[in-house]
Order: structure tokens, then sequence, then C-alpha cells
């Protein structure tokens, strides 16, 4: 227990110092912040989408390229012959990821709500969405460090799928911008099924319960083919 204590301290001091940490949390706080003037007419779209571009940029830039990373440095390797084992590490990183993920959502909203004067919905939605949200992105995030052998082929993996799949999530270009069937289609992947699930919380309708089973399902999937996949070396 105090081999993994002082993993896990160790860990969050090199996350705190780590700048791709601190662009998480501040790209989507200055999207929302410079956009903030109008969320109290917007705000179903404004903070549901910095929410989704921050649990995005966790699963598919911040998980994937640190894991890669270790991997490429040898650092899980030499785990596997210490008491710690790579398994540890593995868990300490996916729990403090999901931290950082809680508190950029949760500022996020302390801003929108608190400060630009967005409503507060009721939190067992926002709670679901963001849960099964995360879950999957992180999937997202584990698969690529399962198959990047560096660092550096991680985060370019991640970014190029980020833009993509912020495009069809409706980031980029409201939904109902675009083709149907390209917004149709863009709902079923793992950020677009985020990102409706936090509008339809904002809207007052509740995340749609298919929606919530293809997060899910992406988390579970993923992360049985990240799995499979994974190298410690």
């Amino acid at each position: 227990m105090n081999t993994l204590v002082k993993l896990t301290t160790v860990e969050t001091k090199l996350l705190t110092r780590e700048p791709g940490s601190v662009f998480t949390l501040l790209i989507p706080l200055f999207i929302l912040v410079v956009f903030g003037r109008s969320i109290t007419e917007g705000d179903t779209v404004l903070l549901p989408m910095a929410l989704t571009i921050a649990i995005g940029l966790v699963g598919l830039y911040t998980l994937p390229t640190t894991l890669a990373t270790y991997r490429e440095r040898g650092i899980l390797r030499r785990l596997s012959v210490t008491p710690v084992r790579p398994g540890n590490m593995l868990a300490v990183q996916l729990l403090l990821q999901l931290v950082l993920t809680v508190a950029t959502t949760g500022l996020l909203i302390g801003v929108g709500v608190g400060v630009l004067g967005a409503h507060m919905p009721r939190v067992l939605p926002i709670l679901a969405a963001f849960l099964l949200g995360t879950a999957a992105m992180l999937a997202v995030g584990l698969l690529i460090a399962s198959l990047a052998p560096n660092g550096r082929s991680a985060n370019g993996v991640g970014v190029l799928l980020y833009f993509p799949m912020a495009y069809l999530a409706g980031i980029m270009q409201p939904p109902d911008r675009m083709p149907a069937m390209v917004a149709r289609i863009g709902e079923y992947t793992p950020l677009g099924a985020l990102r409706q699930s936090f509008h339809d919380v904002w809207s007052g309708t509740g995340p749609q319960p298919t929606l919530l089973v293809v997060m899910a399902a992406y988390a579970v999937v993923l992360s049985l083919v990240a799995a499979r996949f994974f190298r410690w070396e």
C-alpha cells in the first residue's frame, strides 16, 4: 500500500508539471469564457461543448501520450521487476486522468453556472453522461496507447483522431448545420454521444438511453481490445 501511495504521489507531481494537462484545462476554459457572454441564451450548446472538449483531450491526448512515452523509455519494463508492477502504474494513471477530468469538468461547470449564468440541471443525469462518456474516451486512449510504438506517434494518432471525431460530434460545426446523415452518424461516435448527452441534459430532456448504451459499449469493447494488444515494452 505504501508503494502505491508513493507511486500515486510521484505521478501526481509529474501530471501537474505536464504542459498537456494544463492545456487540457485551459483550452475548454478559454472557449467557455471567450464565448460565454451569450451563455444565458445558448448554454445548451456552449457548456456541453466545452465539457466534451475537455474529456476528449484527456482521452485522445493526455492518457495515450503518457503511457506510450513510459513504454518508449522502458519505464513499464523496469517496473515489471519491482514490487510496483506495470499494472499498478496503469491503474494509477487511469485514476489520475479521471481526477484530472473531474477537476476540469468541475471547474467548467463552476465557471459556466456560477460566473457566466448558465443554469444547473439535475446532478444524476450529468453524472451518468460524464462517467460513461469519460470511460468511453479513456478506452479510446488506452487503445491508442496499446498500438502506438512511442509517445510521439501516440500524440500524432490522438490529434489525427480528434479533429474528425470533433467534427462528427458537432463541436466544430453545430449538428443542425451538418448533413442529416453525417450528424446522425456523429451521435454514435464516442465523442458525439457524449456531446449529445450533455446537450440533452442541459436542454432538460435528460440523456437518451440509447446513447448511454453506446458509450458503455465503447468503454467495454475498446478496453478489451486495448488489453488484448497492450504491450509493456
